[in-house]
């Protein structure tokens, strides 16, 4: 084949690299924009696992690579005045000058042809190429040519960073964090050679204006930030490469993805490689990863399918179809760790203690988790697991340091002793909102499976407040003495607090059971319904009435009718439902409040009847007694709530006198679509938790012991509550412990001849697992 790579980048050397070795008759040009040997750029950073890659694939680039790189395992942070250093990381640092040097001798001596100081404008200029690899960077000009059909989609961060060196060496990726009467600035500071550091600069658009440096030149620019970093320099200067450029040296990050990476024009194939189909962020150090991967991924397909120009259709589509997953799932975790540095200074510079905050920023980007920085380096590890155990009031022993989960946490007069809820879950198996044997067996079978904090499903506070006929209820006489038999069992038999969670279905009342058809309405046996405004929930589902002041006031004096029902009943914690599209979440989202009155508007008016009907509550409920507030901190739809609103509103509740803000999200507007993943709600649990100043619960697609783990540690939520875990398995929390090999929870005695056994076969899985690997 007849190939060119626009753009003498990682990506276009190495494809070419790889492929003249894979078949030396295809005739290969590598075209670039700069001189021979000569590049911008400091140094370039990549894991070990890339260049064992590297190694497979072509042995005398890695060997030559590994005599050029600088190799380092130790991650250390300079933050309020501490120094803290973590290690087994691996890390490999090398000048972006060297590494192309080092890929160009390397086309050279396999016989591929390189042509520098050539500017491409199209790739109509290489008419009889086979094959056209459009690796020429984050601006692509090919890319941009058949925009309609590469569908990129670019998003411009708000940071600004400068990208910088200096002479001073470091043994260890270093982060530096300082503080200025404007904000905060942080450094990401790594060894590439033998006399030079990479030294870049970022701090948020506002801090950066505020200091004048939109107005500054590079030499007051860098002159800022040698008086700013002096400590940290010992006497160094720091150093620019860009002064090719115009103006200030500060740039804001562009996350590129393209929709579709091929295309036929008409004689050649172009394909995008590298930077110009994907970006990612510094922050993770995975730009130059994406960029060899690409090219050892599309050599492989060559290989298996066949490297003519017939296969290249086969083989581009394969390419793209297997490289996004990768790309996609890299680009997520450094998506992650962008917005953890993009947010630091605002969410955790002030709040956390260096020791969480050295924990947050490893765990950043949610690739690496409680258990693999246990792998990474243990010591570390174990350490802050006694630091955090000790800040929770726990007296810790040499040999019996409590996981995160395994803390207790403590809100106004109640103590849990373990940081695990069972989320609420409808079981719609009421009579007439009475709970009966089902419901003592639901929760005593949790209560006993230890988890910390048991929720009742939501609770309704009237008839008509109910989403089924088979919604559990707190209205009768009778309801207090059948849910105090639960909370008795729960408080009498396990370690587990219960809590009481009361809501009112509004707009989505009158529907069936799960079973018989989820939102359905009835067909029998409805009720009237009523919502902040008249709007139902699905096209055919029945039209709620908008809410009068006597509506209002009755609503509310059930609510506080419940409370006090719950607190004769004995709960330990009180919740109030504002989410998933409820009656009072139908208030604060502007989706489904559409009023004129001074319960419509802005957030403070939508949020207004919720606050009333709260307060009401938490002046009943016992002052000893914690109260939450389940929240939709993401409606997924255009025009809903947003996380923005999310603080708003929970800043509200928490002058309300909230304790603690359960983050859920979504089903609030029929049609929306949220962004799933592993933990995909924790962020919002985060930013509400770091902003506000309260407590959070985070919920979503958290399913083992390591997930709890990191987000506790990592001080992104207080509690994480579990729901369909819960239900696949009561005895969820001891069989977590039992995994990770913590035996410091204690089983119920009626079950303790089981665990030795159970525990066992779990060591013995392990140990199979080993030997087959």
């Amino acid at each position: 084949m007849r190939i060119v790579c626009i753009g003498g980048g990682p990506a276009g050397l190495y494809f070419a690299i790889l492929m003249k070795k894979l078949n030396p008759v295809h005739e290969i040009r590598v075209v670039e924009r700069n001189r021979a040997y000569d590049t911008f750029g400091w140094g370039v950073v990549f894991s070990d696992a890339t260049m064992d890659n590297m190694r497979e694939w072509d042995p005398e680039t890695a060997d030559a690579i590994q005599v050029a790189f600088n190799h380092w395992d130790d991650i250390e942070l300079n933050f309020k005045g501490r120094t803290i250093r973590s290690g087994g990381h691996g890390f490999v640092g090398i000048g972006r000058k060297k590494m192309l040097n080092i890929l160009q001798e390397r086309c050279e001596a396999l016989g591929v042809e390189l042509e520098f100081d050539r500017e491409v404008e199209s790739d109509a200029e290489f008419p009889d190429a086979d094959l056209i690899i459009a690796s020429d960077g984050i601006n692509s000009r090919i890319r941009n040519k058949y925009a309609e059909v590469f569908r990129p989609d670019i998003v411009t961060r708000p940071n600004r960073y400068i990208w910088l060196g200096t002479t001073k060496l470091f043994d260890a990726f270093t982060f530096y964090f300082e503080k200025t009467e404007h904000g905060w600035f942080q450094a990401h500071v790594y060894k590439f050679d033998d006399t030079t550091t990479t030294f870049i600069v970022e701090c948020p658009e506002h801090v950066w204006k505020a200091h004048g440096l939109d107005s500054a030149d590079q030499e007051q620019s860098i002159a800022f930030c040698e008086e700013l970093f002096g400590k940290h320099l010992d006497g160094h200067r720091l150093m620019t490469n860009s002064r090719h450029l115009r103006g200030s040296a500060w740039l804001n990050f562009q996350r590129v993805k393209c929709e579709q990476w091929h295309h036929d024009n008409g004689r050649s194939h172009v394909v995008l490689m590298g930077d110009a189909v994907h970006t990612a962020h510094f922050a993770i150090g995975s730009g130059t990863k994406l960029a060899l991967e690409d090219a050892i991924e599309l050599t492989r397909l060559f290989r298996d399918e066949g490297d003519t120009r017939e296969h290249i259709p086969t083989v581009l589509e394969r390419y793209q179809a297997a490289r996004n997953i990768d790309v996609l799932r890299l680009q997520n975790a450094a998506w992650n760790a962008m917005e953890w540095f993009e947010v630091c200074g605002a969410r955790y510079c002030d709040t956390l203690e260096p020791e969480q905050f050295m924990y947050s920023m490893l765990t950043r980007s949610q690739r690496i988790s409680h258990e693999n920085l246990r792998l990474r380096d243990a010591a570390w590890l174990e350490g802050y697991e006694r630091w955090l155990a000790a800040k929770s009031g726990v007296p810790v022993a040499d040999d019996a340091v409590p996981p995160p989960m395994f803390t207790p946490f403590k809100l106004r007069g109640l103590t849990l002793a373990n940081r695990i809820v069972m989320s609420p879950m409808a079981m719609y198996s009421a009579e007439d909102g009475a709970p009966n044997d089902f419901h003592l067996v639901h929760f005593g079978s949790r209560a006993l499976g230890g988890a910390g904090l048991l929720y009742t499903e939501m609770t309704c506070v009237s008839p008509d407040a109910r989403i089924t006929p088979g919604c559990a209820g707190m209205y009768k006489p009778e309801h207090v003495n059948a849910w105090k038999r639960i909370v008795d069992f729960v408080h009498d038999n396990s370690d587990a607090r219960i809590g009481m969670q009361l809501g009112h279905a509004g707009r989505k009342g009158a529907t069936k059971v799960a079973w018989e058809g989820i939102d359905e309405p009835l067909e029998a046996g409805t009720w009237e319904l009523i919502s902040a405004s008249a709007q139902p929930y699905l096209p055919h589902s029945q039209v709620p009435r908008a809410m009068t002041r006597d509506d209002m006031e009755r609503v509310r004096n059930d609510f506080v009718r419940a409370t006090r029902m719950a607190a004769e009943a004995g709960f330990d914690i009180l919740e109030l439902h504002c989410a998933h599209g409820y009656l009072l979440s139908s208030f604060l989202s502007p989706l489904t409040n559409r009023r004129t009155d001074e319960f419509g508007g802005g957030v403070e008016n939508r949020a207004r009847f919720p606050l009333e009907v709260f307060k009401a509550m938490r002046v009943l409920w016992p002052t000893n007694r914690p109260m939450s507030v389940r929240l939709s901190c993401h409606d997924w739809f255009p025009g809903g709530n947003t996380g923005d609103d999310a603080v708003a509103i929970a800043r509200l509740f928490k002058e309300a006198g909230a304790d603690i803000i359960d983050c859920s999200s979504g089903q609030v507007w029929k049609g929306d679509q949220p962004v799933y993943g592993r933990m995909y709600q924790t962020p919002f649990a985060d930013r509400i938790r770091n902003e506000v100043g309260i407590p959070t619960l985070a919920v979503g697609a958290i399913s083992e012991a390591d997930h709890a783990n990191s987000i506790i540690a990592a001080g992104r939520a207080d509690l994480v509550a579990l729901a369909r875990p819960h239900l696949a398995d009561p005895a969820w929390t001891l069989h977590e412990a039992a995994k990770i090999g913590f035996g410091g929870v204690a089983w119920p005695r009626q079950y303790r001849s089981a665990r030795g056994q159970y525990e066992t076969n779990l060591q013995r899985a392990a140990a199979a697992a080993t030997s087959a690997r």
